[in-house]
């Protein structure tokens, strides 16, 4: 009994942590049987706090609705954790999904999110507001979202940076060409 009241208290935290949630893609898949043809619908949910936690959720079924629910529930439980640096990113990024390639580079404050609409639809999720992105290759709404949640997994924060090298905050942030420090020295 105690088990179920963990996990019940945990989906609801789950349900939560989730401030939006957005469908940005459905489809309608056809299966030809004998008496003609059965139709299912597919569903892809993103779902975010707006501070930096961010999943995507596929879901199936012979309904809309139901689709969509599934896919909710799915976004909800594989949230990943983006670092976010005063409302971008705090380096320039690449992520690879298929044949799908991704670039996502900061943008001065006031730039907005400039990317595709699913795209947008994860970075809103997850909380910025001024990041440049380019699609390269396919764009399959499959890949695209994966390889934007591949870009989103590999960004750290330069506290993560200073503790995988090994080296103090302060030395990381003297080096650090990123963000507020390149748009100071160009005004």
């Amino acid at each position: 009994m105690a088990k179920t009241r963990k996990r019940n208290n945990k989906k609801q935290q789950d349900d939560l942590a989730a401030k939006v949630e957005k469908t940005i893609y459905i489809n309608r898949v056809a299966k030809v049987v004998k008496g003609g043809r059965r139709f299912n619908f597919t569903a892809m949910v993103v779902a975010g706090d707006q501070e930096g936690k961010v999943g995507i959720g596929f879901g199936k079924a012979n309904q809309v609705p139901d689709a969509i629910r599934k896919a909710q529930e799915k976004a909800r439980a594989s949230m990943i954790k983006a670092p976010i640096q005063e409302g971008t990113i705090p380096h320039d990024v690449v992520g690879k999904y298929g044949a799908t390639k991704i670039i996502f580079r900061p943008a001065a404050p006031g730039t907005g999110v400039i990317a595709s609409s699913r795209v947008r639809a994860i970075l809103d999720a997850a909380g910025y507001n001024n990041v440049l992105t380019k699609v390269i290759g396919s764009n399959n709404p499959h890949n695209v979202v994966r390889a934007t949640l591949n870009a989103l997994g590999k960004l750290e924060s330069p506290q993560q940076y200073a503790a995988r090298v090994g080296k103090s905050l302060e030395d990381v942030m003297k080096n650090y060409t990123v963000g507020s420090h390149i748009w100071k020295s160009r005004s």
